[in-house]
């Protein structure tokens, strides 16, 4: 028995008791939820010894991981998948703790671009021997080609997910 089996029969009660309550979709959404949430919590003990949180992670990681000089700060912020007004505090602290840095861009001086300093980058290198392995453990339940095929199956959601928000 998990701690989900209760939302479980809570959403199959909703669908006895209002047939047209989609069952398996409110289940995969519901899922999904209550894996991000371990995902975030697990990740928010590891990072707890850089000062940092699950979202400052995902703001150094996409910088990190970007191949251009620095992302706007709306490119953080749909890259990140924050709210804008999450990734600006969050950048300021960030900034103010000497990891990230805010410029000017050379090829529009009006925008302002978002990078890794070199202290930045020391510590993303830190924290991510821990992060990888709990990546692993969360990779471990599924073998390569079923990795392969929810990976697929997630960006596919993701789509719909993207169109019906555009849509609303």
């Amino acid at each position: 028995m998990t701690r989900f089996d209760a939302t479980e029969n809570r959403i199959s009660l909703t669908h006895k008791r209002f047939p047209a309550y989609p069952r398996e979709p409110a289940m995969l959404v519901r899922l999904m939820k209550a894996i991000s949430q371990h995902v975030h919590d697990s990740a928010n003990v590891l990072l707890r010894e850089y000062g940092l949180n699950h979202t400052d992670y995902n703001v150094l990681m996409m910088l990190y991981g970007c191949e251009q000089q620095g992302m706007t700060v709306t490119q953080l912020r749909d890259a990140a998948a924050e709210k804008s007004a999450n990734v600006t505090r969050v950048c300021n602290i960030l900034c103010e703790r000497g990891w990230i840095a805010r410029f000017a861009d050379p090829q529009d001086r009006r925008r302002v671009l978002v990078s890794l300093t070199t202290e930045g980058e020391k510590l993303v290198e830190q924290f991510l021997p821990s992060m990888a392995s709990l990546l692993n453990q969360y990779g471990a339940a599924f073998d390569a080609q079923e990795i392969a095929v929810l990976e697929t199956l997630l960006k596919r959601l993701l789509g719909v997910a993207e169109q019906i928000e555009r849509n609303l």
